[in-house]
């Protein structure tokens, strides 16, 4: 057996193992992550649920009733669920619990047509689409975030993020199409992603100044915005992807393959917009030794994007962590963005070297680590990760498959 169909056998076997009794648990080991974390659940199953299997059904949907039971009065979906002492508590890091968990409502109906769980949880749905539309603070149509309240749980993004827009701009579609299986009007949700959309352009990526500027005058959108776009067009005058943050009279220059990998398969960028995207990635070498560096180049003290806290444990220096380091499941995002922006051969290439980051392991064969130190590949974190292993099958499907059934999202 080739690596690459070995790593996608290990992969579900690892899914399997991180199946719990509330849930999928984000690492199949009891110490270190022994809770069902929202984003992570979902992600996994956007993979996972490709393949057929009872255990992996049931476990989907037992992830979604977890989080809807112990979603908070104001609609908020828990960061994580604790499988020994499940509870709500205060979270930090967990702006991007909500759309995941819209999206994985989406995902599940399409995967097991089950429109009577559908309608059971439409008011949870709801309540955590009301409590995303509270996130934006200033009534600018995007969500405002606090520094450190995504997944990128110890990095400074802050304000417009482009990672939890992108995801908004998802999870209002999915929730418009929720809303019309459901026997309700769903034009408002796709009006507002079609905005959102619009917006992540205008704001994010770098292009003509006048013509943003008569844009924004001619919308009556805010004049702050034309502060940042006249900033950052004077260093970078040209767009090669997304930023990842525009905050106030501020913005961010490194790039957040994340953010502009889903920009990519959720059609927000376009297909000249994704080449840029996808050649800059390989010609920084963010895919090297493996794929991907969540985010390059590295933030250095002295950056105005440094914080201190980055030296805790010395988890987030550079090449570590979220600050350049490998991480598999963005990889398995990345994979399959090749193969949607018309990559095929190299989606091909990229997804051996993916199984081959998931190969390697700190005492043995096979550990799904959390992440890869960004210069030696070497492995750190968690391991037996559910989204490294979820979003392997992810990957391996999108390539394998063929072209019409690649579009699992």
């Amino acid at each position: 057996m080739n690596i690459i169909d070995e790593a996608y056998r290990q992969s579900i076997d690892v899914v399997k193992r991180c199946m719990h009794g509330i849930g999928a648990k984000a690492s199949a080991l009891s110490e270190g992550y022994n809770q069902v974390y929202a984003r992570d659940s979902i992600i996994t199953f956007l993979g996972a649920s490709l393949v057929e299997n009872d255990e992996i059904k049931a476990s989907f949907r037992i992830t979604l009733d977890t989080l809807s039971t112990y979603q908070s009065k104001l609609g908020m979906i828990p960061l994580f669920v604790d499988v020994e002492n499940p509870r709500i508590e205060a979270n930090q890091g967990a702006v991007d619990s909500n759309p995941w968990y819209v999206i994985g409502h989406g995902v599940y109906y399409k995967r097991y047509k089950d429109i009577e769980f559908l309608k059971s949880s439409l008011e949870s749905i709801k309540q955590a689409m009301l409590w995303l539309e509270y996130q934006d603070s200033n009534n600018c149509g995007l969500l405002e975030v606090q520094e450190a309240a995504d997944w990128g749980d110890l990095y400074a993004n802050r304000g417009n993020i482009l990672y939890d827009n992108v995801l908004y701009y998802k999870a209002l579609l999915e929730y418009s199409a929720l809303l019309e299986l459901c026997g309700e009007n769903g034009e408002d949700s796709l009006a507002r992603a079609e905005d959102v959309k619009t917006k992540l352009n205008l704001l994010l990526w770098l292009g003509d100044v006048e013509e943003k500027t008569r844009i924004i005058n001619e919308k009556g959108y805010s004049q702050e915005w034309l502060r940042v776009i006249r900033m950052s067009s004077e260093l970078y005058w040209f767009g090669k992807f997304y930023m990842p943050y525009v905050a106030f009279r501020d913005f961010g220059y490194h790039c957040d393959a994340l953010g502009n990998s889903l920009a990519i398969l959720f059609g927000i960028a376009d297909d000249a917009q994704a080449g840029k995207i996808i050649d800059h990635f390989t010609q920084t070498g963010m895919n090297k030794p493996y794929p991907i560096m969540a985010n390059y180049p590295p933030i250095l003290p002295g950056d105005k994007d440094w914080r201190e806290y980055y030296r805790n444990g010395h988890l987030n220096l550079q090449y570590q962590y979220h600050n350049g380091g490998i991480w598999p499941f963005i990889g398995g995002f990345y994979v399959a963005a090749l193969k949607k922006a018309g990559r095929e051969a190299f989606a091909l290439e990229e997804l051996e070297n993916l199984a081959k980051a998931n190969r390697t392991g700190k005492r043995f064969e096979w550990e799904f680590n959390e992440w890869l130190n960004g210069r030696s590949g070497m492995p750190s974190g968690m391991a037996y990760q559910a989204w490294s292993a979820g979003m392997y099958i992810y990957a391996y499907r999108s390539v394998m498959d063929d072209a019409a059934e690649s579009d699992f999202l």
